[in-house]
């Protein structure tokens, strides 16, 4: 009994787990409304022993919530121990980040190779490649400015011989302005190669040379008057000495500057080549791990959620095929236009540009033959080396030299059937035979091949008409521009070899057009698709993440 005669009421236990709430501290007197604590082993005053109090228990957890600080590393320390993951919002961040990365893989690997593709075809079509023809022109000017003076020479006082005096001083002129733009081309080419360099000097050099000899040669023709095939010793003598340093020195550079010319097209090529088809396999690869990622999440989502489909992330999806199917589309066809521009384009181009300077210098060596008695047979030796190089022809058991290359040749050439794998003969021309695809391609060899063989006939009949004492003949043959006449023969067979060249340069054109028309717009397709794609999946799983909120 409490001294005012009531009875006291019980104090509830608290019950099991229950959080005590803080005591205050030491000194300090409890915040106002807040009862004291009971003491130790009471329970709170008010209520029921063995039941909580949801209300106080709130407050109290509400009151230490507010009072707890985050240590600092701990959100790492959670990120590291992956507890993040066994949520649900967690898995889902998780998957739309290796989405964003596997879509980031694939705009990076397919920019790399369409930049490597357009690289290819600017250095092959705008750049070195018709740089590196232009310095193939080099050869053939070289040797047709010989070709003009011996013929100069070898006509003397009758200057309406031939195509005349007058006319072939204009084409001296002009195929040396032409090696001299050529010269431009092959230093622009050489870029900072020391060798290169040097050699390019070398042939100004030599060309300055050649030009004071030539310039005595003539100054010597006009003062001597002389017949036609009759030029005086000093005559011979200069013509000599230019000759020998345009064969010897002059014409080897310049083919060496060209082959080296053409090797750094052809490394170029190789090195696009592979790095475009590398890209190729590298866009599929990216490609599948990017549908790969989406499907899973795609499924993940239809399990977790019972959807049975996303459509942003079915888009995205469907998108993701689309690209990666274009892009490896687009990188073959760059590769088999950078093909065809090289091998049926420029290769062709540089083959026949040998082909005809050699062309133009064995025919100047039929010039040189009447002119300079005394060193017949080595002109006659040289004309043959070349005629060799051009067209070669194998003998089997017969020796091989002039007379039989007359007498197979025709048959060699006739036997000839476009279009056909196998051909009867080595040389420049059974390339261009190997290769030729096109109607047009067999056309023009044909007729070049036809227009060979009459030139090599007329060549076989100049000899005749000399080994008999027939020089007048030989030189009127020679010099011939009517029907059956050398040079109108020649200039059928140029005309020929002119046409066969301009088809494959237009191949070539064509390759390079096509080519850049097909690269464009893959400027901004890739990245703008990558972030529609990206876009895709992030408003897909959005609305996920937002029911968690």
């Amino acid at each position: 009994m409490s001294r005012s005669g009531s009875t006291p009421t019980p104090t509830p236990a608290p019950p099991a787990g229950a959080v005590p709430p803080p005591a205050p501290a030491p000194g300090r007197p409890p915040a106002p409304g807040v009862p004291p604590d009971p003491p130790s082993g009471t329970a709170p005053s008010g209520s029921p022993a063995g039941t909580g109090a949801p209300g106080a228990a709130s407050a109290v957890r509400s009151r230490a919530g507010s009072m707890s600080v985050t240590r600092p590393g701990s959100l790492l320390a959670t990120f590291a121990r992956g507890h993040w993951l066994e949520t649900v919002p967690g898995r889902i961040r998780l998957q739309a980040a290796v989405a964003l990365a596997a879509v980031a893989a694939l705009l990076t690997v397919l920019t790399l190779a369409i930049g490597n593709a357009r690289d290819g075809v600017q250095t092959i079509g705008h750049d070195a490649g018709p740089q590196v023809v232009a310095t193939g022109n080099l050869f053939f000017a070289l040797s047709d400015m010989d070709a003009q003076v011996s013929d100069v020479l070898l006509i003397g006082r009758d200057h309406d011989l031939g195509i005349g005096h007058d006319e072939s001083l204009r084409l001296y002129d002009e195929r040396r302005r032409e090696a001299g733009q050529a010269l431009v081309q092959a230093a622009q080419l050489a870029g900072q190669d020391a060798e290169r360099q040097r050699t390019v000097r070398e042939v100004m050099a030599a060309l300055g040379r050649y030009e004071r000899l030539v310039g005595e040669a003539l100054v010597l023709d006009r003062m001597a008057a002389h017949p036609a095939g009759e030029p005086p010793g000093p005559v011979v003598d200069a013509h000599r000495q230019a000759t020998d340093l345009m064969r010897m020195e002059l014409l080897p550079l310049a083919y060496n500057l060209t082959l080296d010319s053409g090797a750094t097209v052809r490394q170029e090529y190789e090195d696009k080549q592979r790095a475009v088809q590398s890209g190729q396999v590298q866009v599929g690869l990216a490609g599948v791990v990017l549908l790969a990622v989406l499907v899973a999440v795609q499924v993940s989502l239809a399990r977790g959620f019972r959807r049975t489909i996303n459509p942003a992330l079915a888009l995205a999806t469907v998108l993701t095929l689309a690209l990666a199917v274009a892009g490896i589309a687009q990188l073959s066809a760059q590769s088999g236009h950078l093909r065809t521009a090289k091998e049926d384009g420029f290769d062709s181009m540089l083959t026949l540009s040998r082909a005809r300077a050699i062309s133009h210098s064995a025919f100047a060596d039929e010039s040189r033959y009447l002119l300079d008695p005394r060193r017949a047979d080595t002109y006659e030796q040289t004309y043959f080396d070349k005629a060799l190089s051009v067209l070669y022809i194998d003998a089997g058991d017969r020796p091989l030299n002039l007379e039989t290359y007359y007498a197979l040749l025709d048959r060699k050439v006739r036997s000839y059937v476009p279009g056909r794998d196998r051909v009867d003969f080595l040389g420049f021309y059974a390339d261009q035979a190997r290769k030729a695809r096109t109607a047009a391609e067999n056309r023009t060899l044909a007729r070049t091949l036809a227009a060979y063989g009459a030139v090599i006939d007329n060549d076989r009949r100049m000899r005749e008409l000399a080994a008999r004492g027939d020089r007048a003949g030989a030189i009127e043959l020679r010099m011939g521009r009517g029907n059956g006449g050398a040079i109108s023969a020649f200039e059928d067979y140029d005309r020929a070899l002119v046409q066969q060249a301009a088809v494959h340069r237009g191949v070539f054109d064509g390759a390079i057009a096509a080519a850049d028309g097909g690269l464009r717009g893959w400027t901004v397709l890739p990245p703008a698709a990558a972030l529609v794609i990206a876009g895709l999946v992030l408003a897909g799983l959005r609305p996920r993440l937002a029911e968690f909120r």
